[in-house]
């Protein structure tokens, strides 16, 4: 164990990477409402460091949370005092780093092709981006805007021409949840435009795909899942940008507390990332579908989450959402669980399926690819191609729906 830990912390050091040696993921199932209290106690306690993947919010529902291994002997015997069962479901999450940086550093390219069973950084994607290149009359790039840290936010366009409706999709607004939705399905797009009959709603619709947040999580801490928002009277960095869109902005779900990874910031739209995408939607107003991509959990969903009241449209976008769920189950057998936000997880205020709804977008869906239970957030690069596989089929299913019913 000792060796583990040293050869952790040294990986660490020599890379500048905040480390998780010795921590653990731990799966709780609270049974009631004081077990629920004892939970939101826990995560109240600054000093434990516990980041909870899940919120405790229901009774019977599942979450899990990171224990700092510093913190594990508190946390067991508060559990244990409130009977609490939590068995470890990732004994070191380092390990799991580690193995993910080790296939980042042998997998890379095959015969000079995208390897999509691999994680990349954000400028190895863009370096071996040739969609534009390779597709100059169907792909462009446009750029809506820089990041905190100064970096472009680079869009695809996919369009054969016209003054079209369009479809958003967008990935990694939350850092710490890297998945290679978008690198896929940018492909598919291309390559498939012509041969697949789903795209050739390109031929009446334009495409927008985003795909950013992923620099300092790859490079520094891996949990990140912030913004790098300088926050005024605070050692505290970060803005949850999921939280931050100006919908039912403060109202629960979301924190107050700089240090907290749901912090919304100092108000609405303070996040240049979220201001820049709302600004580039509203500019041309022609887009009439907005899905986005998240991990972890395998749920298909749609507004609302600042509220548990149901939406005008609840009829047609459960429908929509039911028949995208079935098609992604036909590949594997992945089971998704589908509904609006507020009921499916909790209620949570200020993000951005919830904003495009109200502005008018009614095709407002968010997925959470997987894991469910066994790497959350740290899904393995072996299991990157399935997962986009079968999204892809659900994808296909929403994005033909909003070809044929448009508004």
């Amino acid at each position: 164990m000792r060796l583990i830990l040293f050869s952790g912390a040294l990986l660490g050091h020599i890379y500048c990477r905040e480390t998780f040696v010795g921590d653990q993921v731990l799966e709780i199932r609270p049974r009631n409402e004081e077990q629920i209290k004892t939970l939101v106690e826990l995560e109240a306690e600054e000093h434990l460091q516990l980041d909870f993947w899940k919120s405790p919010t229901i009774p019977g529902e599942t979450i899990h949370v990171r224990v700092p291994f510093v913190s594990i002997q508190a946390v067991e015997v508060s559990l244990k005092s409130e009977v609490i069962a939590y068995p470890i479901v990732i004994e070191d999450v380092q390990v799991l780093l580690d193995k993910e940086n080790e296939e980042m550093f042998l997998r890379r390219e095959q015969n000079g092709n995208f390897n999509f069973e691999a994680y990349y950084t954000l400028e190895e994607i863009s370096e071996m981006d040739n969609l534009v290149a390779e597709h100059p009359g169907l792909v462009s790039k446009v750029d809506i805007g820089y990041s905190f840290k100064n970096r472009p936010m680079n869009v695809r366009k996919f369009s054969t021409g016209g003054d079209k409706l369009a479809i958003w999709l967008e990935a990694g607004i939350q850092a710490s949840e890297v998945t290679q939705a978008t690198v896929l399905t940018a492909n598919k797009i291309a390559s498939d435009y012509g041969n697949d009959p789903s795209i050739t709603l390109l031929d009446t619709m334009d495409i927008f795909l985003l795909s950013d947040g992923y620099v300092f999580s790859q490079t520094k801490n891996r949990m990140w899942q912030k913004t790098w928002f300088k926050v005024s009277g605070s050692l505290s960095v970060g803005v949850d940008p999921n939280r931050n869109w100006d919908v039912g902005f403060g109202e629960p779900g979301t924190s107050n507390n700089p240090c907290s990874d749901s912090y919304r910031g100092p108000s609405a739209n303070s996040e240049v990332e979220v201001k820049s995408i709302v600004d580039f939607i509203k500019s041309p107003g022609k887009v009439t579908a907005f899905i986005t991509f998240h991990s972890y959990s395998q749920l298909l969903m749609f507004p609302y989450g600042y509220t548990c009241a149901e939406s005008q449209k609840f009829d047609e976008l459960n429908e929509v959402a039911q028949k995208a769920a079935q098609s992604l189950t036909s590949l594997h057998g992945t089971k998704y669980k589908v509904g609006p936000i507020c009921s499916v997880i909790y209620q949570a205020s200020g993000g951005s399926t919830d904003w495009s709804y109200d502005s008018g977008i009614k095709y407002s869906f968010e997925f959470e690819l997987g894991d469910t239970d066994r790497y959350d957030f740290l899904l393995l690069a072996n299991q990157i191609l399935p997962t986009v596989k079968e999204t892809w089929f659900g994808l296909k299913t929403v994005m033909e729906h909003v070809r044929d019913h448009p508004y």
